[in-house]
């Protein structure tokens, strides 16, 4: 089996529980906040089939930067909107931070699970899903804190705003998603991958300092 292929099914389970645990977290605490919509429609499960976007997926792989299917949110159902919404949103990255830390303990733990270049067969298999989970959980974590909708950065961003302003992030959502691949296209065509340099160092930081390992 190439190396290529290797790699590209060994983060498939990463990119499933990340994106799912992701989702499912926005809807949680939405839920405990007072808004039902993520359950009535069934999205309150951490079943991939409930959260996946096919496109948003093969994004991941293909780009680096990808998405889930958004969990509904009714920001009206909200006690304390504008408090509530910033919240539900920070649980998201929150959910990929812990389980960033959570891997990375493992491999501070027992550094004979990072990946070498001797290592074959189901051994390296199963080393590169648990380096793939540290990464994309890293990765997932500090993209979604760009603050332009329609991530979750804009939403923090918008608890933060004085109410005369949340406006601005509002009539946003219509263009983020434009934006956004903007960026990336722009990026592809100047040969300045926008996204890799300014969240890279701090990808690559965090990964250090969650597991020790140096990317």
């Amino acid at each position: 089996m190439s190396s290529n292929i290797l790699n590209i099914l060994a983060m498939l389970l990463p990119i499933l529980i990340s994106l799912s645990v992701h989702e499912y977290s926005h809807g949680y605490i939405a839920w405990r906040f007072g808004d039902n919509t993520a359950k009535s429609l069934g999205r309150l499960t951490l079943n991939p089939l409930s959260h996946i976007d096919l496109i948003g997926m093969l994004m991941l792989f293909v780009v680096g930067m990808g998405w889930a299917k958004p969990v509904p949110i009714n920001i009206h159902a909200f006690r304390h909107p504008k408090r509530d919404l910033a919240l539900s949103a920070a649980a998201g990255p929150a959910s990929n931070f812990l389980m960033a830390a959570m891997a990375g303990l493992l491999f501070r733990i027992f550094p004979g699970l990072v990946p070498l270049s001797n290592d074959t067969g189901i051994l390296l298999f199963l080393k590169l899903n648990l380096f793939y989970f540290l990464l994309i959980n890293v990765g997932l974590g500090i993209f979604n804190l760009i603050p332009i909708p329609p991530l979750d950065g804009s939403k923090i961003l918008r608890g933060f705003l004085p109410d005369s302003k949340t406006y601005i992030v509002d009539q946003l959502e219509r263009y983020g998603g434009f934006v956004l691949f903007g960026i990336v296209l722009l990026g592809r065509a100047i040969g300045y991958p926008v996204f890799s340099r300014l969240i890279g160092p701090l990808i690559y930081g965090l990964v250090r300092f969650l597991s020790g390992i140096v990317l």
